[in-house]
């Protein structure tokens, strides 16, 4: 309007928008002598444009937030309608949007749970970068739709860089699935695909198809030689791994691993949490899960509604433990507790950690009371019993 019929330019239309937005009354006042005389000035009576500007004035109490609302309601109609109807693919693009920040992921990963879709480690051969909705197998009968699912992302590991995760997803694409184990090393001849990256993968559950991680573990060595002998070159095919094949014309022979012990299934959790920030394929508390649904309480729902002075009880898993000493020189504890929802910090001041020392040690599984705390705007409990689940 100001443009139009003020004969505004955009600029000064934004000095108008600005003082309106701020709602600073010296501005508005002179604001309202150039707008009006800019209406008069072209060609409207200066009684319709003081009644103009009547209309205009009220609108700087609730512009602003009327823009908002009509912007954000519109986005949470559009957002909840894509969850409703492709809550797979919804979740994915939320769970790619926080990559991360691991309590964002956690968050999204136990609504997923909650939606009824599985998470799943990342995977050569159905993982892109980011989280990628894939189809399962039908779990129903003929007729029945089959299950979606979300494999993290080769970029979500930790330790594994963007160009090796490129190029497996670009050999993919070109040739198709990898088979086995040899014909994944066999294909990937990307200089970094080395111990580091390899380590990862297996560790990651990416490479699960294909072996134990374990055994793959124990073999890394032999892993990585088996890779450097496929690509030094054809001048050098007569390597070990060619004899093996009894034809040194053939291609390579599969590679068979050393027996090795498997890995148990906590080693399994804890390499998922410290490759993709959180447990994926089971948690620790598990063989609690029954009673933990009986309680009221998690860790999300404290953080959202709890108040400063509240006595809670909390269950959950010691998943980190810092000590310092006190200028007093005594020793008080920080516990990081989590729990399916996510985490919280834990303070144990001397004569508590004293007290519970031997049941602050990470791996715990644990129930808490104490009393909630909102420290610099975040919350912790400070504890005041423990006991080891």
């Amino acid at each position: 309007m100001a443009i139009k019929l003020a004969g505004y330019s955009w600029l000064e239309a934004d000095k108008l928008r600005k003082a309106m937005g701020k709602k600073i009354p010296e501005e508005m006042k002179a604001q309202k002598e150039k707008l009006v005389e800019g209406f008069v000035k072209n060609g409207m009576a200066r009684e319709k444009a003081e009644k103009f500007w009547k209309l205009i004035e009220p609108f700087a109490a609730y512009g602003f937030n009327k823009a908002h609302a009509a912007s954000y309601g519109k986005v949470a109609y559009q957002t909840a309608y894509m969850k409703a109807n492709f809550p797979a693919i919804y979740m994915s693009a939320v769970l790619t949007a926080d990559s991360g920040d691991v309590e964002k992921v956690a968050e999204a990963v136990a609504e997923c749970k909650r939606l009824g879709i599985d998470v799943l480690p990342p995977s050569v051969n159905e993982s892109f970068g980011g989280f990628t909705v894939v189809i399962g197998a039908s779990e129903g009968g003929p007729g029945e739709k089959s299950a979606e699912k979300i494999r993290f992302g080769l970029f979500t590991i930790k330790n594994f860089g963007e160009g090796v995760g490129n190029a497996i997803i670009s050999e993919r694409k070109a040739r198709g699935r990898f088979s086995s184990l040899s014909d994944f090393l066999n294909r990937i001849k990307d200089k970094n695909l080395n111990k580091k990256s390899l380590e990862a993968l297996i560790k990651s559950g990416a490479l699960d198809e294909f072996g134990e991680r374990g055994a793959m573990l124990a073999n890394i060595e032999r892993l990585l030689a088996y890779s450097r002998e496929k690509h030094r070159g054809p001048e050098n095919q007569d390597s070990l791994f060619n004899l093996m094949s009894g034809d040194k014309h053939t291609k390579m022979a599969d590679i068979s691993l050393e027996s090795a012990p498997a890995a148990t299934q906590q080693e399994k959790l804890n390499w998922e949490r410290e490759l993709l920030g959180l447990y994926v394929s089971g948690h620790p508390l598990d063989r609690l899960k029954e009673k933990l649904a009986k309680q009221n309480n998690n860790i999300a729902k404290l953080k959202e509604q709890f108040k400063n002075g509240e006595t809670v009880v909390l269950a959950g898993l010691i998943e980190e433990l810092k000590e310092i000493n006190t200028k007093s020189g005594e020793t008080m504890a920080f516990a990081k507790i989590a729990d399916y929802t996510g985490s919280i910090e834990a303070v144990a001041f001397p004569r508590i950690r004293n007290e519970y020392k031997t049941m602050l040690v990470v791996e715990n599984l644990v129930a808490v009371k104490g009393k909630m705390s909102n420290r610099n705007g975040v919350a912790s409990i400070i504890i005041e019993k423990i006991k080891v689940l």
